[in-house]
């Protein structure tokens, strides 16, 4: 089921399923700022990554023993959520364990999505309980796509990226799906970043943000359209659009969590980038987006 938040700047539409954002449209203008899920290219908006980001290697992982099997991304975005609390500019979605999810992933928990609307700003924000008596260990992350206006007079090729703190940030290359840890270097996000559709040609461009508030803004320098994501504490970002099918739109992608290195041994306890979460705690997290076009 579609829940709508709204103020006199923008139109926010999320769904039940998956907690995910399925529109964010200008109030007066009703251009869509959120890309609209073609299914010949991604059929998705701006999936929640929980527990894990990215993917596994061999979409699987050991703990305690036993050996679990789980997709890309873990299995929140495919989940129905309950809505808990609601109001004009806020509303909150919430997934608990299952008998179905513990088979893949053997934590008690609650995971609340709160997404807060302030004129042209819309916080995500994640919160995670571990309802568990022992260390629970997740990733999570946003994973919002943007579309990009193109007409005669503005191209994809027109936009670009731009990282505030203005410095070089540790970029992290993949092998496949996995993370070549041993070959990441010096990412120049200290001068703006040129999209085209090659630039995903070796799938997503991943940053090292070591926690610190980061804004990454897409824009172009022939239209008024831009769109800030700011990171707070997250600790890396992808950048992201698929390839080689193509089209119109990009992701901007905080996550506090990350695939698994090359060299991983498979296990949940050593997984790089994950959170340890003692039980009965509370994790908090979250990004902002900010919304602007000629007309808002």
């Amino acid at each position: 089921m579609n829940y709508t938040i709204k103020n006199n700047i923008l139109t926010v539409t999320i769904s039940s399923k998956g907690a995910e954002i399925q529109s964010v449209k200008g109030s007066h203008t009703d251009y869509e700022y959120i890309w609209q899920a073609d299914p010949e290219v991604w059929n998705r908006h701006s999936p929640i990554l929980f527990p894990i980001v990215g993917r596994l290697k061999n979409d699987q992982y050991t703990y305690k023993g036993n050996t679990y099997h789980l997709g890309q991304h873990g299995f929140a975005r495919d989940q129905e959520f309950e809505v808990e609390r609601q109001s004009d500019e806020s509303i909150t979605f919430l997934l608990k364990d299952s008998e179905e999810t513990r088979k893949i992933y053997p934590f008690s928990f609650e995971l609340r999505v709160t997404y807060n609307l302030m004129n042209n700003l819309l916080e995500e924000n994640f919160s995670v309980t571990n309802k568990s008596d022992e260390e629970m260990i997740f990733g999570i992350g946003g994973h919002p796509g943007f579309n990009l206006p193109a007409n005669e007079e503005v191209h994809k090729n027109d936009y670009f990226f731009t990282f505030k703190p203005s410095q070089s940030r540790v970029r992290i290359p993949l092998n496949g799906a996995y993370l070549d840890w041993d070959k990441r270097s010096l990412g120049s996000t200290d001068t703006m970043i040129e999209l085209s559709d090659e630039l995903f040609k070796d799938d997503a461009l991943i940053y090292v943000l070591k926690g610190h508030d980061n804004k990454v803004s897409l824009r172009t320098e022939t239209s008024g359209y831009h769109v800030n994501v700011w990171t707070r504490d997250a600790p890396f970002v992808g950048i992201w659009s698929q390839y080689p099918k193509v089209a119109d739109y990009v992701c901007i992608e905080p996550w506090w969590g990350i695939a698994d290195r090359s060299d991983t041994d498979g296990s949940l306890e050593n997984k790089f980038g994950m959170n340890h979460l003692a039980p009965k705690k509370e994790f908090n997290a979250g990004f902002s987006m900010v919304f602007h076009s000629e007309n808002e």
